[in-house]
């Protein structure tokens, strides 16, 4: 059973200096004041809450009388003398504990068996700008930043409907994050809700230091683990998270993360892009049919082309142009095996390198060692040519958790290309086709509208169509209000654009 607060306030703040470590952190404060002919104090952690608030609060309880605090003194603290806004109470020291390391200030009164929470907490952060992942040539230069308030924020900003629900959950026995589940109330799948508030509840760990990350891994289980294939999105951008809100789809939010966490998806909510809607439609879908070609490329196209090099007596003379004349030194396989790796090497290194470093190292790795491999021999240019194309490939894929998963799937196709040649090459795409019509995003088909086959949906994934004409929600979701246009009901006559003559009559003006 938790320990209660007492009403003498020297129980109280022993209670809480132990449980908080007052006498070993040098950032638990506790201020000791006289208020009204009482004793009183004020707890909080240093760095995490305003100091001009806590400035103002203090002018305003030493100014205070006897007659001030009558009947009731918490009551009248609360109610009249308490310049903030955002004040709540708690009478446990468990409660007290939690709020006080969550960054707001703790108010003690004696004679009082609760405290005052008052919600002046202000958390280091950066300012709002652009994700670095997801620019766009048009279009908002806002982002996610590390504290879930201002993400939240971000998100009522462009969405100010009544019924989106932004439910606050703590989740880590020690770290005790913030987690916010964000959902439209009369378009989200009330099923689909009830069942991540009860995956969420269900999370018993220390903590969660990766973030939304460590949540994920939590609430897909373990099921997914060995799957590469990500089964939820990520996103910085906050008209990107308003978007699948409206079409039906939940957001979560972990303090600490520039990233909001959306789900359930399908594969091609990985390949899509904000940029696709920033222009014409005609122009959307040539982005979009580019980004696919691009993908495709990335994909499969260093397996099947050492596949046929390595295979070209089963098709008579017809390939004989095929491949390079010179294989090099190293087994055309493992040129392609050794590239992959290289690629990942050159990025990480690129990670890890101060900003002012970063181009040189990319044209050492890209130009240098590839033109010095060719030079000595150890590699072709073809080898080097499709890595390149490979490379181009995955980082025009927007879903960062995709394009990794797209290597290493592609890595496994020249393995078994390099075993067992053409044969290896339809047993690994095989494969991957029945791991992806497998996969489930929570309890969705991950390759919808592909498979099962829907038609319609395929052909606006496929091909941008404008935004009047997507009428319907996606239908996987089952959201409670299918269409987006009902309440606007379909255009009359009266409101469509008039038709001008094009030249004036004679005789008129």
């Amino acid at each position: 059973m938790a320990q209660a607060l007492s009403a003498r306030l020297a129980e109280s703040l022993q209670a809480l200096g132990e449980a908080l470590g007052a006498d070993e952190s040098f950032d638990v404060v506790i201020r000791r004041l006289e208020v009204a002919g009482r004793q009183a104090a004020l707890i909080f952690v240093d760095g995490l809450v305003k100091e001009d608030v806590i400035t103002d609060i203090l002018r305003t309880l030493v100014r205070l009388e006897r007659p001030d605090l009558t009947p009731s003194p918490l009551d009248a603290l609360e109610r009249r003398w308490m310049p903030f806004i955002e004040v709540s109470r708690v009478g446990t020291v468990d409660d007290a504990v939690g709020q006080v390391l969550a960054g707001p200030l703790l108010v003690l009164l004696d004679g009082a068996a609760e405290a005052l929470v008052v919600d002046a907490r202000q958390y280091p952060g950066r300012g709002t700008e652009e994700p670095e992942l997801e620019r766009v040539v048009r279009g908002s230069r806002d982002g996610f930043v590390e504290t879930v308030v201002f993400n939240t924020a971000l998100v009522r900003r462009r969405l100010r409907d009544p019924r989106l629900r932004v439910k606050l959950f703590s989740v880590g026995r020690r770290s005790r994050s913030d987690v916010v589940l964000l959902y439209i109330e009369d378009i989200a799948n009330p099923a689909l809700v009830r069942m991540m508030v009860e995956r969420i509840r269900a999370v018993e760990v220390d903590g969660l230091p990766m973030a939304e990350k460590s949540l994920e891994e939590f609430l897909v289980g373990p099921r997914s683990w060995w799957n590469p294939f990500p089964v939820v999105r990520y996103t910085e951008r906050p008209d990107v998270a308003a978007v699948h809100l409206l079409e039906g789809h939940l957001a979560l939010a972990v303090d600490t993360s520039p990233s909001l966490m959306l789900l359930p998806v399908t594969l091609f909510h990985h390949v899509q892009h904000a940029e696709d809607y920033r222009g014409d439609p005609v122009v959307g879908a040539y982005l979009r049919w580019v980004r696919f070609l691009a993908i495709g490329l990335s994909w499969i196209g260093p397996p099947l082309w050492l596949a046929l090099v390595q295979s070209k007596g089963l098709f008579g003379g017809a390939l004989d142009w095929l491949g390079p004349r010179d294989p090099g030194r190293v087994p055309l396989s493992l040129q392609f095996i050794m590239g992959e790796v290289g690629v990942d090497l050159v990025r990480l290194a690129l990670i890890h390198t101060p900003t002012a470093l970063a181009t040189a190292l990319g044209f050492i790795g890209a130009i240098l060692l590839g033109e010095i491999a060719i030079t000595v021999g150890l590699f072709t240019p073809e080898a080097v040519l499709y890595v390149a194309v490979a490379a181009i490939g995955t980082f025009a894929t927007p879903s960062v958790e995709f394009a990794l998963a797209v290597r290493l799937s592609r890595i496994l196709l020249l393995v078994l290309v390099a075993l067992l040649r053409l044969p290896g090459l339809a047993l690994g795409l095989a494969a991957v086709g029945l791991l992806l019509a497998g996969t489930r995003s929570f309890g969705i088909p991950y390759l919808w509208p592909l498979w099962p086959i829907h038609g319609r949906a395929l052909l606006s994934i496929l091909v941008r169509t404008p935004v009047p004409k997507g009428r319907l929600r996606p239908w996987f979701l089952s959201p409670t209000d299918p269409d987006r246009l009902a309440a606007r009901g379909p255009v009359t006559a009266s409101s469509r654009v008039p038709r001008w003559p094009l030249r004036r009559r004679r005789g008129r003006s």
